[in-house]
């Protein structure tokens, strides 16, 4: 950009910049009025001044419009190159008037070349002013530009006429012959008076996006036209001289359309930066003006006929005629605007009728509401939507149709709207229940606008969503079965519990319930029963709960409680109060159910903890967790309070559980066996295979502690299967040695029906290792009530026919042992150590022991003591007619190497009988199994 350019260019620095060229602007255009004032000091200085210093002044404006137009004026760049034309020709002009005066100092002739470039500095700013402004986009538009712009020239020339031009034009054709003095004294004023009419019919239709530019162009030719005029008056034209104040306004004229475009890009670089919108406050006026300027100039040429009329004056035919075109176009441009009129009024009626229909067959109710909330429009949808018809609702008060718990949320939401800038927050959404015509409350949700102070309501009835919402809502935190809330809910509302007013209450209790035999009655019965079994248990459970308190199911059959506490400061009454109700809740759901019709009995065991300072949700239903499974392992059907040491058994028990899954992926287990022994002989009459870890150190240990960690699990089943093949192995390898003693192996019924094992999987391992298969025996304990006799007979009946022997180990200790030796293919009984261990000092334990082998003996059944440790119990035993016995009275298990050895001497030493027998001398049972419970192990 050059240097003029960035002189005037507002953006050229900082914003103060802009005001200094504005400060400078009129300290110049100040110092040259000052010096004309003065007469610059010498006739000779105020030839220069006023004719170069003219020149200089438009050749700057030329210059600053035309390199504006270069650097950026878009589509505005012909209108910049036409004012930088219009510029040159007065600069022009002006040289041309300095060449005259100051360089030749002659008078100006008249006419000359100066006349001809002043003449040419209209047309260019006329195009130019039609460019920069908003222009009409309908040929009736331009039609009426044209008529304005004819109704203001017009007028004007018709008093510029009446008042001296008519004088004017008389004095020059009485002076000269020639036309063309008197056509350039009347050229003048008229070009001005053009260009004066385009100023004004275009001041009123500026370009909204140019408003800066076209206002100072529009100030710029404005002072210019004024000091024309004054200028063309014949009593200053007489004495003017250039030097004169006269000039001042020419040369401030100039310089002003000089820094137009520069304002204009400030201009538009302030419309761009954000802010609200300004309203717009002199709109109104300015179209009054607008509108009214055409009738204003025609005002004006009727009052100057008038006033010559009334003067006595005759009336020019020039006059005469300008004020009968000027008549003309008002009525032509009246007919145009009437026209306008009725198009625009069809125009309103036809979007009047569109906007009707649209309200009226709208779904939605539009409402609007005075400030003060008074109703004055109800659309007729009111009808269908609410219930209530539109015209009860107008002039009601909005308040008295909305739910009275809403009211307040209302109040503040809509105070709060209205309060944000409308440019902000145009619109706002409100939900609340409005009252319907049958009374009811209906859910509406409002989309709320301004309405010249009021509000303007679209509502729509929302009730259907809100209910479906509040479905979805309810089915997301309730069981569908039960209609119990669920864990998600649950766990919601001990949080609640947990913190508030009630965070420091220790009386808040959770309750974890467990139906215990709940899997029975789906095996049995089916699984419809066990949900009809599961809905009974919610509906006691949800009755016997307080009002404040929660009844929950968390799945499966586990049901949970929380009870709220009531602020008492006695723990142990507090206690006893939350356990009492635990209790009665357990007798509640042990109670019998009728199902179908049969008679469903399940128990309940109940874990109960209560909340600590600082506990969170998932902690205290973890221990309310443990607990429950603490009553479970407890016996069941019972209540347990939640301990802290139950927190460490079950690390401890996962613990334990790691180390075992280690154990089993490292190979640390080792095989032990333990003799049976023939009570009459002393005979080694089989082996019992026992499983043993090896610790680092290389001590044994007895697994049993890690199998009731790990339950029923993946490894559980896979230190069955380890043991079951490497007692197998070993057995064949002994065989092979010429130790053929039987080996016995404990397996659970469950690992028996396990689906996952292939039937043929145990005969196949006798077929792998070439062990007979009437060298190996199953011992199966019948404490597990979940398993099926019926697929467990099948199961046997199969492996008998293989040659593999069965033991109903633990026998005297389960409940199904007398349905076992009805059902099963039995043929050895091992009695429980429970048994055994009080035989001697128990009398009555002596009677059931005595009772118990003669059914075995009468079912022509051997039989097995287990857990013999001492010479009575072998006495005892073996007069109550037990043949075999399993003990530290005769050998603990024992490793591979040692128990060869006792199978090389043959025989135990047995209480009662004189000197020793030979190995295997006799009493062998056809295969005899190893105890169940693994005598205890040393600790290292």
């Amino acid at each position: 950009m050059s240097a003029l350019g960035a002189l005037l260019s507002p953006r050229s620095a900082s914003g103060g910049a802009g005001l200094r060229s504005r400060i400078l602007l009129g300290v110049v255009c100040a110092g040259y009025s000052v010096g004309a004032a003065v007469g610059w000091g010498s006739p000779r200085l105020a030839l220069v001044m006023g004719d170069f210093g003219l020149a200089v002044a438009a050749l700057v404006a030329a210059v600053s419009c035309f390199l504006y137009a270069r650097t950026g004026a878009g589509r505005l760049r012909p209108a910049w190159l036409l004012f930088s034309l219009s510029s040159l020709m007065a600069a022009c002009g002006n040289a041309v008037w300095g060449w005259y005066e100051v360089i030749l100092s002659v008078p100006v002739p008249t006419p000359s070349l100066a006349d001809v470039f002043f003449l040419c500095f209209a047309p260019p700013a006329i195009v130019g002013l039609l460019v920069l402004a908003k222009r009409p986009v309908t040929r009736a538009g331009w039609v009426c530009l044209a008529l304005d712009a004819w109704l203001i020239a017009g007028s004007l020339l018709t008093l510029a006429w009446s008042l001296a031009l008519a004088h004017a034009a008389h004095m020059a054709g009485f002076q000269e012959a020639s036309v063309a003095p008197a056509a350039l004294s009347l050229a003048y004023p008229l070009l001005d008076i053009v260009l004066v009419s385009m100023v004004l019919a275009l001041h009123f239709r500026r370009s909204g996006a140019n408003r800066s530019a076209v206002n100072t162009t529009i100030a710029a030719l404005a002072l210019t036209v004024l000091s024309d005029a004054v200028f063309t008056s014949p009593l200053l034209r007489s004495t003017y001289h250039s030097g004169q104040l006269l000039d001042a306004g020419w040369f401030a004229g100039s310089l002003l359309l000089a820094y137009a475009p520069w304002g204009a890009r400030r201009g538009a670089g302030a419309a761009e930066r954000p802010g609200p919108p300004r309203a717009a406050a002199s709109r109104p006026i300015a179209g009054s003006l607008a509108a009214l300027t055409p009738y204003l100039a025609a005002a004006v040429c009727t009052l100057g006929i008038l006033y010559n009329v009334v003067e006595g004056r005759r009336v020019d035919r020039v006059v005469v005629l300008t004020g009968c075109t000027v008549v003309l176009a008002l009525v032509v441009r009246q007919g145009i605007m009437l026209l306008d009129n009725i198009s625009l009024t069809q125009e309103l009626a036809q979007k009047e009728n569109h906007f009707r229909s649209l309200v009226q067959g709208s779904s939605d109710v539009i409402m609007i509401a005075a400030p003060s909330g008074t109703l004055r429009y109800v659309s007729p949808a009111a009808a269908g939507v609410y219930g209530r018809e539109a015209e009860d609702l107008v002039g009601s008060e909005l308040s008295s149709i909305i739910h009275p718990e809403d009211l307040g949320r209302v109040v503040h939401e809509v105070r709060r709207f209205l309060a944000a800038p409308p440019h902000e927050e145009p619109t706002t959404r409100i939900e609340c229940r409005f009252r319907s015509g049958t009374g009811d409350w209906l859910n509406v949700e409002s989309t709320v606008n301004r309405h010249q102070g009021g509000l303007l309501l679209n509502s729509r009835d929302v009730t259907e969503r809100v209910r479906l919402q509040a479905q979805l809502q309810h089915n997301a935190e309730h069981d569908p079965l039960t209609d119990l809330p669920n864990r998600a809910l649950f766990t919601a509302r001990v949080r609640k519990a947990l913190g508030g007013r009630r965070a420091g209450d220790s009386g808040t209790a959770v309750l974890f319930i467990d139906l215990d035999g709940f899997k029975a009655v789906n095996d049995t019965i089916g699984h419809q029963a066990g949900d009809e079994l599961l809905i009974q248990a919610g509906r006691r459970l949800q009755e016997s709960v307080r009002a404040g308190d929660t009844a929950a199911r968390l799945g499966g059959d586990e049901f949970a409680a929380l009870i709220i506490g009531d602020g008492t400061r006695d723990q142990g009454a507090r206690e006893y109060q939350v356990h009492e109700i635990a209790d009665r809740l357990r007798l509640t759901l042990s109670q019998p159910y009728r199902i179908g019709s049969s008679e469903v009995r399940v128990a309940a065991s109940i874990g109960v903890a209560f909340a600590e300072p600082a506990i969170s949700p998932t902690d205290l239903m973890r221990n309310a967790d443990l607990a429950m499974y603490r009553a479970k392992a407890g016996g069941k059907d019972r209540v347990e309070l939640y301990a802290p040491q139950m927190q460490a058994d079950v690390v401890r028990r996962s613990e334990l559980a790691t180390r075992l899954r280690t154990a089993l992926r490292d190979g640390e287990f080792a095989l032990l066996h333990q003799p049976v022994v023939h009570l009459a002989s002393g005979s080694v009459a089989a082996v019992a295979a026992q499983a043993r870890w090896r610790s680092a150190q290389g001590i044994l240990f007895t697994p049993a502690e890690f199998l009731r960690v790990t339950g029923d699990d993946d490894r559980t089943a896979e230190l069955g299967r380890w043991l079951l093949e490497e007692s197998v192995a070993q057995a064949a390898d002994r065989a092979r040695a010429g130790h053929p003693v039987p080996v016995a192996v404990r397996l659970s019924a469950a690992r028996l029906l396990d689906t996952a094992e292939p039937f043929g999987s145990i005969e196949a391992l006798l077929t792998r290792h070439g062990l007979p298969s009437g060298a190996l025996m199953i011992e199966v304990a019948d404490s597990d009530p979940r398993v099926s006799f019926d697929a467990l007979e099948q199961r046997l009946v199969a492996l008998r026919r293989l040659g593999v022997r069965i033991a109903l180990d633990g026998f005297g200790s389960g409940f199904a042992a007398i349905n076992a030796l009805r059902r099963l293919p039995i043929d050895v009984l091992k009695l429980d150590r429970n048994l055994v261990e009080g035989v001697v000092e128990s009398a009555r334990l002596h009677k059931i022991t005595s009772g118990l082998l003669r059914i075995a003996c009468d079912l022509g059944l051997q039989s097995v003591a287990d857990g013999v440790d001492v010479p009575d119990q072998v006495l005892a035993l073996r007069a109550m007619g037990c043949t075999h016995g399993q003990g530290m009275a005769f050998s603990g298990p024992l490793d591979e190497y040692r128990l060869r050895r006792a199978l090389v001497r043959g025989e135990f030493p047995v209480p009662g009988i004189p000197g020793p027998r030979p190995a295997m001398a006799g009493g062998s049972i056809p295969l005899l199994t190893g105890s169940h419970t693994e005598t205890p192990v040393p600790p290292p």
